[in-house]
């Protein structure tokens, strides 16, 4: 009988925190059924694609750009990518410092992946995305994480990052706009960390995917607040802010050596990106000031009204945060977990949120909701939210 054996990278993909989409999960199977439940766990922006990105990206489809394009990427969104850096920063970016990669994820893995050993050590804030945590197993990295507590809304604390660099440190990755949290760095802190990271030879990699979905101020990229950047990688995408999650395309931006060593993994691994996206994208980076706008209004929109909704609603509470598409709900006081929260809400209430266990220490006792439905939808969750927490049914213990 043949016994089939799998390499240690795929086991860690396999066994990865295998539960963190369970409620949803098991949400998903309930409305297979017919019950009608909520979402409000998914990070999958529920608008379309503006149309007018559609039709450049038939128009290209219709010139026969449909083959294979560059590793690095096609020069027409690197360009315009490398034009978005250079207006925001003192420092000037070329084409050449840009790399396209069918999604920010993928991104964050071939950085990873040209940059770390397996047992090499990276320090990471949380609560963070939870997409790192597959990665970094699979890489076989060693992730020391510096927690952000909710007592501090979460905020980025330096002096706690720096103080978890230690000798075997070799890089830092940071998440600016945070998912899921909304907390953001300001420009002092990163052009601190950035300064203390090279001075001890350590790479810093900064995630800036909710980058055009910010509130009350604006994101500070770290190619911005840095003072010298030949130890700095800035990773985006437009998955968010443009409604192109779909699409798979993000990008990494760095200097020198490591952009030779990006361009050859991506040539090894994913042989490019479809011609028609990048070029849809790269017209969507130059005109897309009113559809970005639109969408992030509404965000801010959806925001308030489940921030001033769990306000009122005893026993529970939450921070409003900066940017992002979530908000953490602190339910300590009425469950013993995030993970208890979410499975009785899901139960009682067929309201499906997102445990914060997955996210991180930092984040057991909260849930995620997601700014990513339409106010109606959100009302009717808040809703229940409130029926099931005023009704006494879970308690902490």
């Amino acid at each position: 009988m043949y016994t089939p054996r799998f390499s240690k990278q795929s086991q860690a993909l396999h066994s990865a925190d295998a539960d963190v989409w369970a409620v949803s999960d098991r949400a998903h199977a309930l409305a297979n059924k017919g019950e009608d439940v909520i979402f409000l766990c998914v990070g999958d922006p529920n608008f379309d694609t503006p149309e007018p990105i559609l039709d450049f990206a038939r128009a290209r489809l219709g010139v026969g750009r449909t083959h294979y394009s560059p590793a690095a990427g096609e020069l027409m969104l690197r360009r315009a990518i490398a034009d978005i850096e250079s207006r925001v920063s003192p420092h000037p970016c070329s084409p050449e410092d840009v790399v396209v990669f069918p999604g920010g994820t993928n991104a964050i893995y071939a950085v990873l992946s040209c940059l770390l050993n397996p047992g090499e050590q990276i320090v990471i804030p949380e609560p963070m995305y939870i997409g790192y945590v597959p990665i970094t197993d699979a890489l076989q990295l060693d992730v020391r994480k510096v927690a952000c507590p909710p007592e501090r809304g979460f905020a980025f604390d330096i002096e706690s990052i720096k103080q978890a660099i230690g000798a075997d440190t070799r890089a830092v990755m940071i998440n600016t706009p945070v998912n899921p949290t909304g907390a953001m760095a300001t420009p002092e802190q990163l052009r601190e960390l950035a300064a203390y990271c090279r001075a001890r030879n350590i790479w810093l990699i900064s995630d800036e995917m909710y980058s055009m979905i910010t509130f009350a101020r604006r994101h500070t990229s770290l190619r911005t607040a840095a003072e010298h950047l030949d130890n700095v990688i800035v990773i985006d995408g437009l998955s968010k802010s443009h409604a192109m999650s779909g699409w798979r395309l993000g990008w990494a931006v760095a200097q020198g050596e490591l952009v030779e060593r990006l361009i050859e993994y991506a040539g090894a691994t994913i042989f490019g990106v479809p011609q028609f996206i990048q070029e849809a994208a790269a017209f969507a980076l130059e005109f897309d000031t009113y559809f970005v706008k639109q969408m992030r209004d509404a965000y801010e929109k959806r925001r308030d009204l489940i921030v001033e909704r769990i306000d009122r609603i005893p026993g529970i509470s939450c921070n409003s945060p900066d940017a992002g598409m979530f908000v953490m709900v602190d339910v300590s006081a009425v469950a013993e977990s995030g993970e208890a929260f979410a499975e009785a809400l899901l139960d009682a209430e067929r309201v499906s949120v997102l445990p914060g266990k997955p996210f991180g220490p930092s984040a057991i006792n909260h849930v995620r909701l997601t700014l990513a439905a339409d106010e109606a939808e959100i009302s009717r969750a808040l809703d229940r939210i409130e029926r099931f927490v005023t009704c006494g049914c879970l308690k902490a213990g």
